[in-house]
């Protein structure tokens, strides 16, 4: 296989994007052409918000094809057309052979919760200071452990120590790939409900669960039931807003409330949404983003 490496403004991206499909590209990306550098730029987007750009201001567009004429091919056609104006080819190139299962587990390697808790593919074995350990391969669902919003949840339930969930209802709302919910399961938690709106999370969570050893029900959103002592919901800002009186119902007197998928500029939006309902605090914070919790 070859790839066509262009350069493109902001602009031009999604044209590009859509010749290139025409021309049967095989797959199209787009990569930050200042990615590392002073200049690179971060494009965020959620629910409720304006969508991301669709490039960076100097964006790299890599388009993959079978062979090294349809590259060439397609490099003569887009510089014939009247959008490719401030773009340009930097290049057709031969992709290296590769084991490519091989290159993608070498991505995902052993994640640190703390010194003693560890997230480890199947592929790995486990640091010799784990002393416990959750099995996760990535898969269709969110939550790795590699994101910072995910190691800043499981670090909440790492510190509450050994058994803290012994006699507690946790619910993991928007559990992914169950990650939180089999947390709180090595750490003691026995009655457990993850919950998520997407069918992949929800039998993603059920395999990862039997992977580890450990119990919980898993299912829709209405699967939720009642009141918990912990409830953790590791989403974005604004649906957690939009959220907020249902996610406090859900908390026993007593309870905790723990949130997260919140960037640091959003603690006071978050503060605001949950005050009729809870006093919220930054907990933990990583890299731009927070964890944000409340005793109900």
């Amino acid at each position: 296989m070859f790839e066509l490496r262009l350069m493109a403004p902001e602009d031009r991206v999604e044209l590009l994007g859509d010749a290139l499909d025409a021309l049967d590209a095989l797959s199209v990306s787009v990569e930050d052409a200042d990615a590392q550098t002073d200049a690179e730029q971060a494009l965020f987007g959620e629910p409720g918000m304006p969508p991301p750009k669709e490039g960076w201001q100097r964006s790299r567009v890599i388009a993959l094809f079978p062979d090294e004429a349809a590259a060439n091919e397609a490099a003569s056609v887009l510089a014939l057309q009247d959008f490719f104006e401030g773009c340009s080819v930097l290049g057709v190139a031969p992709v290296p052979d590769q084991d490519w299962v091989r290159l993608t587990q070498s991505q995902f390697a052993p994640v640190e919760i703390t010194p003693e808790f560890w997230i480890v593919p199947t592929w790995h074995e486990p640091p010799a200071q784990a002393k416990q350990v959750i099995r996760l391969d990535p898969g269709l669902a969110f939550g790795t452990g590699t994101h910072p919003t995910t190691r800043m949840c499981l670090r909440w339930i790492a510190t509450r120590g050994e058994g803290a969930f012994a006699d507690q209802r946790v619910l993991d709302y928007g559990c992914g790939s169950g990650i939180l919910a089999i947390g709180a399961a090595k750490f003691g938690a026995r009655d457990i409900d993850a919950v998520d709106i997407d069918d992949a999370a929800v039998s993603s969570t059920r395999l990862n669960a039997e992977a580890n050893g450990v119990q919980l029900k898993a299912g829709l959103p209405e699967a939720a039931k009642g009141q918990y002592q912990t409830v953790l919901a590791n989403i974005l800002a604004t649906p957690l807003k939009v959220l907020a009186p249902l996610l406090r119902s859900h908390v026993a007197a007593g309870g905790s409330l723990v949130l997260a998928g919140i960037l640091e500029r959003q603690a006071d939006e978050l503060k605001a949404a949950y005050a009729p309902y809870a006093a919220l605090e930054v907990s933990d914070t990583e890299d731009g983003w927070i964890l944000m919790t409340a005793r109900c």
